[in-house]
């Protein structure tokens, strides 16, 4: 490159020289100095041109595969990976039919998205209560018109009418940074009733969803690459990718398959000191309950144990809880780590929890909305946190707006709450009688055991594959699941994850699912998962 540059200013001022030659004949030789001086631009206009694709080659600025961000590269993001992009292109293969209005080139008729939890492109309805008033913010005219009280009930007026006085501007302004105070507050509010302990809503940042969150906290954690978080193995692919991207390290930990996918507290121990006997710094321990992919619910004594650990060993614990009303087992019940925190007197730690307007009942993906709430931190590092959400300027309001619906829903003996808990319920109900007979399918199959999923929106379940797949997948340079996942979806349509792509033990496979499809499409979704993996069994079979 050196080389290059310096080859590039001795050409520029052989062509200032060859320039001033030029301009000098042409004011002192008449019309053939002109001419020749045209000429001379003419030349002089090339050489430029090409000095200036030289130096561009020579010092890297246009952007190619090689000289973009090796980070961005790098990170992968397995829920829309390369299986993703491949059922886009089935998807515009099915939109061409034959003339009789058949599709003649695949064996089924709809691509079916089980790979994410995004609930309502699978059909789910949203939540009446929340759309309305989403719908009179948007368009406040609605609340003049005299029919308003024909149309909506008085709660939903009430509440788009308070929400609007508070939020200068409307739908449609930037708010503050962290989010318009009046959401904040309300937010804090709904905290403080469903944890029994004070929350301060200065600490409550509202945000474009939960990763928008994670994301802020791994750059301001992250300073070099010996910084690293402990992340639950398997886990969800967002913690690796942030990590990659702003330049830090991964230390694992693994669920314990064999014990519903649960925590051991003293693996949390050894692998700390691994890590840290390779120079490690780990600031931070990620914790995702319910669990994604493995849909385990923790127990109150294992949240206790892994605040006490991350209270001696002075981490942060970054608690995911975007799942907090997905869970479906008996005797299962969900805490947030913030309760679990107060309860245990342990106040003197850090703690960062995060929620979302995406899962749930809700399933606002497309909204963009949530939380983090910040525990323990010192002015000065909130006020690090500020100045990273104004660069942002703001989240979306209407997420924000969404997000403190959310959290503070109708109340019994509103107008609206009939209809609202009648919708809840019926979703909720609806999702565990799915999630029971996803899982009890896959045990019916060949060389596939999958624990019950109890919470989340997921079935993870581990698959023993023959030889030959191993074989075949090693040829086309992937792994065995993401070559069983592929097939999956040339034979049926239905995406899915393969477990490397959250990473796992070595030497196991999985694959994550969700059980989103409605009732009558998740009968469909077994029966062709069912056919085809008999018929890949048997023509891998060792």
């Amino acid at each position: 490159q050196r080389g290059g540059v310096v080859a590039s200013l001795r050409t520029n001022r052989r062509i200032g020289r060859d320039r001033w030659s030029c301009e000098h004949e042409t004011r002192t030789s008449g019309t053939f100095a002109a001419h020749r001086g045209r000429v001379g631009r003419r030349w002089i206009s090339k050489k430029l041109a090409d000095v200036t694709r030289s130096t561009w080659k020579s010092s890297y600025a246009m952007l190619t595969a090689e000289t973009v961000n090796p980070a961005v590269r790098e990170a992968e993001y397995a829920v829309r990976g390369k299986i993703v992009e491949r059922s886009g292109q089935l998807q515009k293969e099915l939109a061409k039919k034959t003339t009789d209005g058949e599709n003649g080139t695949l064996p089924f008729d709809s691509i079916v998205a089980c790979n994410i939890g995004n609930p309502q492109v699978l059909g789910q309805k949203p939540v009446t209560f929340f759309r309305q008033v989403l719908a009179i913010c948007d368009y406040p005219d609605l609340l003049d018109n005299p029919r308003a009280a024909d149309i909506f009930p008085k709660d939903v007026l009430d509440r788009a009418r308070d929400i609007l006085n508070h939020v200068p501007g409307g739908t449609g302004a930037y708010s503050a940074s962290c989010g318009v105070e009046y959401l904040r507050k309300q937010v804090a509010d709904a905290i403080e009733r469903r944890d029994g302990y004070p929350c301060n809503y200065e600490n409550i940042f509202l945000t474009d969803g939960a990763s928008s969150g994670v994301h802020a906290c791994m750059r301001i954690a992250i300073r070099e690459k010996n910084d690293a978080i402990l992340v639950p193995i398997p886990q969800y692919p967002l913690y690796s990718a942030t990590l990659t991207l702003y330049g830090g390290t991964l230390v694992p930990y693994y669920l314990e398959e064999d014990k519903e996918w649960g925590m051991d507290v003293q693996h949390l121990k050894a692998q700390l000191e691994d890590a840290r006997s390779k120079g490690l710094n780990v600031r931070g321990l990620v914790v995702i309950n319910p669990g994604n992919p493995t849909g385990q619910v923790l127990a109150e004594e294992n949240q206790a144990e892994v605040l006490k650990f991350c209270k001696e060993e002075k981490m942060v614990l970054l608690a995911d809880e975007v799942y907090q009303e997905n869970v479906y087992a008996e005797g299962k019940s969900f805490t947030s780590f913030k309760k679990a925190m107060c309860k245990a007197g342990m106040v003197d730690m850090q703690l960062i929890s995060f929620h979302s307007i995406s899962k749930g009942y809700y399933g606002e993906c497309g909204r963009r909305g949530g939380y983090m709430e910040l525990v323990g931190f010192p002015p000065d590092v909130m006020q690090i946190f500020h100045k990273l959400a104004s660069i942002s300027l703001c989240s979306n309001v209407n997420g924000q707006i969404c997000t403190a619906l959310m959290m503070n829903p109708p109340k019994k003996g509103d107008p609206s709450y009939a209809q609202y808990i009648e919708e809840k319920e019926a979703i909720l109900a609806s999702l565990k009688r799915r999630a029971v007979k996803l899982v009890t399918a896959l045990n019916e199959m060949e060389g596939i055991s999958c624990n019950p999923a109890q919470g989340a929106l997921y079935a993870f379940p581990s698959i023993k594959l023959p030889m030959k797949v191993a074989e075949e997948a090693k040829k086309q340079g992937i792994a065995p699941d993401f070559y069983y996942c592929m097939r999956l979806l040339e034979a049926t349509g239905i995406v899915t994850v393969p477990g490397s792509g959250f990473r796992q033990k070595d030497g196991s496979f999985h694959f994550r699912t969700t059980f989103l499809p409605s009732e009558a499409d998740i009968d469909v979704v077994i029966s062709r998962m069912r056919t085809f993996h008999r018929s890949f069994m048997e023509k891998y079979s060792d």
